[in-house]
């Protein structure tokens, strides 16, 4: 017996929704407010990609993501704080509004992995389908996601570096070694998350995609108009576009999507069509 799944479809969309109203009243808040539209977003995007997991490739499925994503994503960062690696030596601010913590990580840092993950694991697997090559560009479309996340971050003082250099130009605050982290980690997540694919032909997965589109392009304008962040604006903007621009490019010349330009043709199914109905006698 086949489980409904529209539940899940709604959920999704309504988290998705609900999130996306938080992260536009984000750059027009500040202080407790800020903190708590913070956690809104994280927590209602995430949400909306466990839900669209559930309703697309089951809920097994769903809950492995989750657990790659989610507890990776903590993992990395309870070592990266214990260690320094492999981001470089970071500290979170002690009540920087991101809620509980354990070992000095805000448990919000595991979903937050999840709605970085998710969406650029959708957005690579349209773009190249099941094959291997998802691996590295869904770990570029999460690691480039950190050219926005952590200048935002920083900025509000949820978390600093103990040595920031060297740094990208113009970018001071952040060393290198955080983005080669991110890579590093984006990579291990992506490969399992290929391991664990099982999913057939091309899923529904327009509302990852458009989270990954509005992620991109949605906070490279927040960041150039409303934070005062117009460099990572642009970092932003060029390194999620590795994989955004090729995704909209083949998005709009998807199957099934008759162009003015274009015409359709009628497989003739193996058999000559006969002449005119007024032709025949």
């Amino acid at each position: 017996m086949q489980l409904d799944r529209r539940p899940a479809w709604c959920a999704a969309a309504a988290a998705a929704a609900a999130g996306l109203a938080a992260q536009i009243a984000y750059p027009l808040s500040a202080g407790s407010l800020r903190d708590l539209l913070t956690v809104a977003v994280v927590l209602l995007f995430a949400g909306a990609c466990a839900a669209h997991a559930v309703a697309s490739r089951g809920t097994r499925w769903a809950a492995a993501m989750v657990t790659v994503t989610a507890g990776g994503g903590l993992l990395a960062e309870f070592v990266g704080t214990a260690t320094g690696f492999p981001f470089g030596g970071y500290v979170y601010t002690a009540d920087g509004g991101l809620g509980p913590e354990v070992a000095g990580v805000p448990l919000l840092i595991g979903p937050a992995w999840t709605f970085g993950a998710y969406p650029a694991w959708c957005a690579a697997r349209a773009l190249v389908g099941s094959s291997v090559a998802v691996v590295p560009v869904a770990a570029w479309g999460l690691a480039s996601w950190d050219l926005y996340l952590d200048p935002q971050m920083v900025a509000d003082g949820r978390w600093s570096w103990e040595d920031a250099t060297p740094a990208l130009p113009g970018l001071p605050g952040i060393p290198l070694s955080n983005y080669a982290g991110w890579l590093v980690v984006a990579l291990l997540m992506t490969a399992v998350l290929h391991a664990l694919d099982r999913a057939s032909g091309t899923p529904r997965d327009g509302l990852p995609l458009a989270l990954f589109c509005w992620t991109w392009l949605g906070t490279a304008l927040a960041h150039a108009a409303f934070l005062d962040l117009p460099v990572s604006a642009a970092y932003g903007l060029v390194g999620m576009g590795v994989v955004g621009v090729p995704l909209l490019h083949k998005l709009a010349l998807a199957p099934g999507v008759q162009r003015p330009w274009q015409i359709r043709q009628v497989p003739l199914r193996g058999r000559v069509p006969g002449p005119p109905a007024r032709l025949r006698s």
